[in-house]
């Protein structure tokens, strides 16, 4: 093969540019561009719907195991209740996060909910049937969102 073989160009090059835009639409389609908002926002709603979605998660156990073993209390069913809803929150908030494309969409909301759990179990244990919580775990997932990101960043950092 020659030089002028390698330079020329193709016969139909707008066929060959529609083509490759094309490809890189259908890479998109599953996927939503992020809105033009700072990612701490993001996160911060992010970690806000996820704090609902615990809260919801947790009310739709307790009314199960009040209708099925007539007391709110689910008994050797509670620890595996509660491991499944922190890990469909999980799953909930890094779906959300990678729809979004925000970096690291699986490790924020992991830290995330784990902290927020973390801190939950330390200091609201005996709070939980106070209408105020509606409020605070939300807010607090919210917060540990951001804390996750910016330990995220560090341990992106660290790694180089």
């Amino acid at each position: 093969m020659s030089q002028n073989d390698d330079d020329r160009m193709p016969d139909d090059l707008e066929a060959v540019l529609d083509a490759a835009d094309e490809d890189e639409d259908q890479e998109r389609a599953g996927r939503y561009d992020a809105p033009p908002l700072p990612p701490w926002l993001i996160l911060a709603v992010v970690g806000l719907l996820c704090g609902f979605a615990t809260i919801a998660l947790v009310w739709l156990s307790e009314r199960s195991c009040d209708r099925f073993r007539d007391t709110t209390n689910c008994g050797a069913l509670g620890l595996p209740l509660l491991v499944l809803i922190v890990v469909v929150t999980m799953v909930l908030g890094g779906l959300a996060l990678s729809r979004l494309a925000m970096p690291h969409p699986r490790l924020i909301p992991f830290l995330g909910v784990a902290f927020m759990v973390a801190l939950v179990v330390a200091f609201l244990t005996g709070h939980f049937d106070s209408p105020w919580i509606l409020a605070v775990v939300p807010a607090l997932t919210a917060i540990t969102f951001l804390l996750a990101n910016l330990v995220a960043r560090l341990l992106e950092r660290a790694d180089v």
